[in-house]
C-alpha cells in the first residue's frame, strides 16, 4: 500500500543518525525517497542499507559538511540529478562543542557553530527554496533547539545560532509563500547518541525539577511533527516553531 509519501523526494542533513536518522526511518516507512547527508559517509551508507532492507526505499548518500557553502550547492545538484526534484528539505545537522568557559572559545570555534546551525541551513533554504518556488512547490523543516529561547549554559553560540534558525524559519517563510512552506521543530533535550556524553544521574534530577515530562525525548518522538510539517496536513501552516521539549522552553 502506498504511504502518503509515496516517491516525495525527502533531503536530510545530519539523517544518518540521531534525531536525523528518526525521521529518515519515518520518511521511508511511507514511501519517500531520501537523501541522506552527514560528515561521514560511512554512517550515511549504514542508515541507507538498513532503510532499504526494512523498506525498500531509494537512497542517496553524500558525505557533505553542512559549513561548507560551495559543497552544499553541489550536493543539491547532485540529489535533483539523482531524483530529479526535492519535495522536502529537513536542516537537522547541528553541531555544539563543549567548552570549558566563556573566555575560551575561540574564534574558530565560533565560526563553526554558527557555520553548521546557521550558516549553512541558510544556504539550503535558499538554493532548495527557490527551486521549489519556481517548480512544484515543497516543504521546508529546520530543526531548531529550546537553547535558542532559553538561557543556554555551557552551549552559548548553539544558542544564538539556533535563535537566528528560528528567525529565518519566519523569513523565508515569507519569502517563498506560498508554494513553499516553511516551518521550525524546536526540540529540546533528545536521549539520542549525543546523550551518552551527559551525566546522566544529574540530567535526570534536572529533568525531574524542570521539565514538565520530567525525562528527555526519544527520537521517534520528533517523527510524526516532521511527517506533519511536510505533509497535506500543514497545507496552511508556514512560519510555525513548535516546541518538543517535554514543556522545557
Amino acid at each position: 500500500m502506498a504511504g502518503a509519501f509515496q516517491d516525495k523526494v525527502v533531503l536530510i542533513t545530519g539523517g544518518s543518525r540521531g534525531l536525523g536518522r528518526a525521521m529518515a526511518e519515518g520518511f521511508a516507512a511511507e514511501g519517500a525517497k531520501l537523501a541522506i547527508v552527514s560528515r561521514k559517509l560511512e554512517g550515511c551508507d549504514e542508515a541507507a542499507a538498513a532503510l532499504r532492507q526494512a523498506y525498500g526505499t531509494e537512497v542517496f548518500t553524500r558525505a557533505t559538511h553542512v559549513g561548507n557553502w560551495d559543497d552544499l550547492d553541489v550536493m543539491v545538484d547532485e540529489v535533483i540529478e539523482r531524483f530529479g526534484r526535492i519535495d522536502v528539505l529537513i536542516n537537522n545537522a547541528g553541531m555544539s562543542p563543549l567548552y570549558p568557559a566563556l573566555s575560551d572559545i575561540s574564534e574558530a570555534l565560533f565560526d563553526k557553530v554558527v557555520s553548521v546551525n546557521l550558516k549553512g541551513p541558510f544556504r539550503l533554504m535558499a538554493n532548495v527554496g527557490a527551486r521549489m518556488a519556481a517548480e512544484q512547490g515543497g516543504s521546508i523543516i529546520n530543526i531548531s533547539s529550546s537553547a535558542s529561547v532559553t538561557k543556554s549554559p555551557n552551549s552559548e553560540p548553539y544558542g544564538a545560532a539556533k535563535s537566528g534558525l528560528n528567525a529565518l524559519t519566519r523569513s523565508f517563510a515569507a519569502a517563498y509563500g506560498p508554494k513553499v512552506r516553511v516551518n521550525c521543530i524546536m526540540a529540546g533535550p533528545f536521549l539520542t547518541d549525543i546523550s551518552q556524553a551527559w551525566d546522566m544521574d544529574a540530567f535526570n534530577a534536572r529533568a525531574k525539577a524542570s521539565i514538565p515530562m520530567q525525562r528527555g525525548g526519544q527520537a521517534n518522538e520528533i517523527v510524526a511533527a516532521a511527517l506533519y510539517f511536510a505533509g497535506e496536513g500543514a497545507s496552511f501552516t508556514t512560519g510555525a516553531i513548535l516546541a518538543i521539549d517535554g514543556g522545557s522552553h
